[in-house]
C-alpha cells in the first residue's frame, strides 16, 4: 500500500505563494496518476491539479493560470506550486495516487485509491 505524505501548507497573504509537497513511497515504479485535491469547510474534495506517468498535466479552470504541479521521479516528490493566492483558495490539500493511467480523469477524486492526510493552506485577505 503507498503511503502519501503532504507538507508546506501554511497561512498567506492575498496574492502571496506558497509551494505544496508530497512524498510518495510503496510504488514499485513511477508508473501512477497522481492529483492535488482540496476540500474547504462544507464543501466537496475537487481536483486542483493532476499529472500522468507520462507528464500529462491538467487544471482546474479556477486555477490554471496560478499554479504548477510537478513531479520527481527520482525523489518521489510531487509538488504544487501555487501563485497569487486567493482567499477562496483557502482548503485542506491533499495528494492521491492510483496505479491506473489517468487523463481525461485526473481530477476526478473517485479515481484514487491512496491518499495522503491532507495540509493546510489559509489565504487572509
Amino acid at each position: 500500500q503507498a503511503q502519501l505524505v503532504e507538507s508546506g501548507g501554511g497561512s498567506v497573504q492575498s496574492g502571496g505563494s506558497l509551494r505544496l509537497s508530497c512524498a510518495i513511497s510503496g510504488y514499485t515504479n513511477n508508473e501512477y496518476s497522481m492529483c492535488w485535491f482540496r476540500q474547504a469547510p462544507g464543501k466537496g474534495r475537487g481536483g486542483v491539479a493532476g499529472i500522468n506517468e507520462n507528464g500529462y498535466t491538467m487544471y482546474a479552470d479556477s486555477v490554471k493560470d496560478r499554479v504548477a504541479i510537478s513531479h520527481d521521479n527520482a525523489r518521489n516528490m510531487l509538488f504544487l506550486q501555487m501563485s497569487s493566492l486567493k482567499p477562496e483558495d483557502t482548503a485542506m490539500y491533499y495528494c492521491a495516487a492510483d496505479l491506473r493511467f489517468l487523463t481525461s480523469s485526473l481530477l476526478r477524486p473517485d479515481k484514487y485509491n491512496n491518499w495522503g492526510q491532507g495540509t493546510q493552506v489559509t489565504v487572509s485577505s
